[in-house]
Order: structure tokens, then C-alpha cells, then sequence
């Protein structure tokens, strides 16, 4: 229609609508972004104890393998051995050697009776005499007999003199014990009067051990022994006093 034109009311009726249809519009856009809230109902905490858990139960062997070896016949394992505790064996207690009178020396001087030597000296004495207990040989009668040890070889001379105590011009007796084998030699020689003087003790035993040779004592039967013997020594030198017995 030609030079138409829509009267007030028209115009404000198209006005309206577009509005509504742009409210209209608006409330969905709104409502479909609006958050959706979730009422939270009150939850009540409760509480429980945690325990261990319970221990596996004890593992028991089964006897099966075991039965199994017995009757193949196998070798069982092997058996634990106990060491016994070593025992120490208690010290014998030995009594001591009672002691013996020592029996009457030679006279003093240079005569072979006063030396050990086969020849008297040129003065020196250095000779010595034995002592100690003697079995007498066997006899006719009808009781037992036997025989002492004896001397056979074996001698101390005046080169044997100690240089310590020939420097000093030092002297003295020295008694001595120690044992004669069954196979005559000397062993345990020990010094039951002193000289006073160390290197001369020393060197008289030293050389009885080494050169003293005897023919073994022996028994009722024959046989040869031990024995227990002494010996006193003396020790001086040209000019010196005799040393007291």
C-alpha cells in the first residue's frame, strides 16, 4: 500500500514487542548460566581405632620330606658335636731335698791328697775332694749288695781358675750336690755352700756337668742307678791365706 504510514499506537505496539521478545531472551541466557547451588547437609564425623594386623600363625614343618629320606635310606645331617672344656692337671708338689751334713775335707797344702789333680800342683789349689753317701760293694754274706759311683775321669786344674777372680785375687770353698746317671754323667748340679764369690759357684758346676765321668752306681741286681753325690771345691792362689773349711 502506497504512502502507508503506521498511526502512534502501531508504532509504540512494535516497540513493545521487540522488548518483550529481548527480556524474554535475556531471562533464559540468565537462567540457563545462573549457578546451581547444592544444599549441604550436615555429615557427622565418627571415629574408629586401627589395629595391627594379627601375626601370620607358626609356620609348622611338614614331616613328609623327612619320612621321605628314612625311607629312601638317605644319610641324616650331621649331629652337633660338644667340645669338652680342657681340665688343667694340678701342679705335683715336690718336697725339698733334705739337707746333709758335708763330710771332712782334705787336709790343706799341695800334696795330691789335697788336690783333684793325679800330680801335685805347682801350688795352686785348685783341686777339690768328694762327699756324699757310699754304698759299699757286694759281699760274701747272704745279704744284698751294690756298689757307689766312682770317679773315672773328670777333673778341675789351675788354668780353670776365673779371670775375674784371679785378677782380683779372690778365693773360697764351694760345696756342691748334683746326680750321677746310670749312664755316668752328671747332671743337676746345683751349689748348697756358697764361696762368696759368683764366677767361681759358677764355673764349678759348669765344669763338673762337662767333664766328670763315673762309673755308675748299682743295685743289689747289678743294675746300674742314679746316684746323689758332692763335691767341694777349693779355690786360692799363691800368697793367699787358706780359705777356712
Amino acid at each position: 500500500m502506497a504512502g502507508y504510514q503506521a498511526s502512534a499506537r502501531e508504532r509504540w505496539a512494535s516497540i513493545a514487542g521487540v522488548v518483550l521478545v529481548h527480556a524474554v531472551l535475556a531471562a533464559v541466557l540468565l537462567w540457563g548460566l545462573a549457578p546451581k547451588l547444592t544444599t549441604v547437609r550436615d555429615r557427622v564425623l565418627t571415629t574408629f581405632a586401627v589395629l595391627p594386623p594379627a601375626p601370620p600363625p607358626p609356620v609348622v614343618p611338614d614331616p613328609a620330606p623327612a619320612i621321605a629320606r628314612a625311607l629312601r635310606g638317605e644319610a641324616a645331617p650331621s649331629a652337633v658335636r660338644a667340645r669338652p672344656s680342657p681340665v688343667a692337671a694340678p701342679t705335683p708338689i715336690v718336697p725339698p731335698p733334705l739337707p746333709r751334713p758335708a763330710p771332712p775335707i782334705a787336709a790343706a797344702g799341695t800334696a795330691v791328697a789335697a788336690g783333684a789333680a793325679p800330680t801335685p800342683g805347682p801350688g795352686t789349689g785348685a783341686g777339690g775332694v768328694g762327699e756324699g753317701p757310699g754304698r759299699g760293694a757286694a759281699g760274701s754274706g747272704t745279704g744284698g749288695g751294690g756298689s757307689g759311683a766312682t770317679l773315672i775321669r773328670g777333673g778341675i786344674v789351675d788354668r780353670d781358675y776365673p779371670r775375674d777372680a784371679r785378677r782380683a785375687r779372690l778365693g773360697g770353698v764351694v760345696t756342691v750336690r748334683f746326680t750321677v746317671e746310670p749312664d755316668g754323667g752328671v747332671d743337676g748340679c746345683r751349689v748348697t755352700q756358697s764361696s762368696g764369690v759368683t764366677s767361681l759357684d759358677l764355673t764349678t758346676c759348669r765344669l763338673i756337668e762337662q767333664r766328670f765321668r763315673y762309673a755308675p752306681a748299682r743295685d743289689a741286681a747289678g743294675l746300674a742307678v742314679a746316684e746323689p753325690r758332692g763335691w767341694r771345691q777349693t779355690w786360692w792362689l799363691d800368697g793367699m791365706p787358706l780359705p777356712a773349711p
